[in-house]
């Protein structure tokens, strides 16, 4: 589960560089970076989700990650 969890935050911080890159790039023109940041947005929630979810059926120990 430990693996799951960093491979989404980096999956997330990647989208996070990729909506930057589109912001400079597109100059507003088009919508990529507004997708870019809808994908990290929905990463992070997952990531939160599946953080309370593995809490709860004990897939992780409490306070450690």
């Amino acid at each position: 589960m430990r693996i799951v969890i960093l491979v989404l935050l980096l999956a997330g911080v990647a989208s996070l560089f990729s909506g930057l890159y589109f912001v400079y790039k597109d100059k507003g023109a088009r919508n990529r970076a507004v997708i870019s940041l809808t994908i990290r947005i929905s990463l992070s929630l997952l990531v939160f989700v599946l953080l309370i979810a593995s809490y709860y059926f004990g897939w992780l120990p409490g306070g450690r990650l």
